[in-house]
């Protein structure tokens, strides 16, 4: 699908894409791959830890691009981290954050969504819509953005100025936290908020249900959110959330990537790295389905048309 850029986003913007996203112009550079990092991982179950660590490197191995990864297990008290604090363009991640923002300011003026957020939030979710994402972040304004990041204690984020909201910078350990959030009881979301959440994410559009659900078993319910974008440098970031649970486990995963040569290269990083997170945290017999997403992933694109 074409998206055709407003006069006003053309003086502004050059092309990107995160769902077709608008990013503003930079350098070109040519992407590269990633230094050497450790996955550092802890649990409460002996040898998961080592497992983990042993499976998510593995993973990685021979894949170019930057990439951070968190995961935390409740039941197991499992968390392996690596370059939780390195900063990311969001892309479309950020619209979970922009709904949590919206629930959370509704909930201090004690209202319910009215019937044309709900239809901005189910678009902005479910189909990753970016027009209903701008509708949302102008209306929320900065000053509800930061203080709902203040409240979640999402200190590293640092919100896209410019309405570049694709443009805001993320970490893994804010994701997490953001993600710890939709998926436990807690004082900064209501229990309706964070069921609402869940429900759209569970209800993403098939061709937008890679990443973190890869190699997820059948006992587990998925929800899930993904980025892409495109600009000169770094190459395409492509990231993936995602919140687990079942099969006696609850767990959610955050992978970042950026430096990949094309969406789908870091589509793969991604799910290389979810199959080995839920393959030792869930063990399964023969024969148990797990996911694997049924629709390549596609790559939109921004058009913009002639001057005038």
């Amino acid at each position: 699908m074409t998206h055709w850029i407003s006069r006003r986003a053309r003086a502004l913007a050059a092309i990107g894409v995160g769902a077709g996203m608008l990013v503003p112009c930079v350098a070109a550079a040519t992407p590269a791959a990633a230094a050497p990092a450790t996955v550092s991982c802890t649990s409460g179950k002996a040898g998961l830890a080592a497992k983990l660590q042993k499976d998510i490197t593995a993973a990685m191995v021979g894949r170019k691009g930057t990439i951070a990864v968190g995961l935390r297990d409740r039941s197991t008290n499992t968390t392996c981290t690596l370059r939780e604090s390195s900063a990311y363009d969001s892309a479309s991640v950020v619209k979970v954050t922009v709904l949590a923002t919206l629930l959370w300011d509704n909930k201090k003026h004690n209202r319910y969504l009215t019937d044309r957020e709900v239809t901005l939030t189910r678009a902005m979710i479910t189909q990753s819509d970016n027009n209903a994402t701008s509708s949302l972040w102008k209306q929320l304004g900065m000053t509800k953005i930061k203080g709902f990041l203040a409240a979640a204690g999402m200190t590293q984020t640092k919100p896209g100025t410019g309405g570049y909201w694709g443009l805001t910078q993320i970490t893994v350990r804010d994701e997490q936290k953001l993600l710890g959030l939709i998926t436990a009881k807690n004082s900064v979301l209501s229990d309706n908020s964070r069921a609402y959440i869940l429900k759209l994410m569970g209800q993403v559009v098939s061709s937008q249900r890679w990443g973190t659900p890869a190699g997820a078993p059948s006992s587990v319910a998925v929800h899930v959110k993904n980025g892409w974008l495109q600009r000169a440098t770094h190459g395409w970031r492509v990231h993936s959330v995602g919140t687990f649970n079942g099969a006696g486990h609850d767990y959610m995963i955050t992978v970042l990537t950026q430096d990949n040569s094309t969406m789908s290269y870091g589509v793969t990083t991604i799910q290389n790295i979810a199959k080995a997170i839920h393959k030792d945290l869930v063990p399964t017999t023969a024969g148990t389905a797990r996911y694997a997403p049924t629709t390549a992933p596609k790559e939109a694109f921004v058009a913009v048309p002639p001057a005038g």
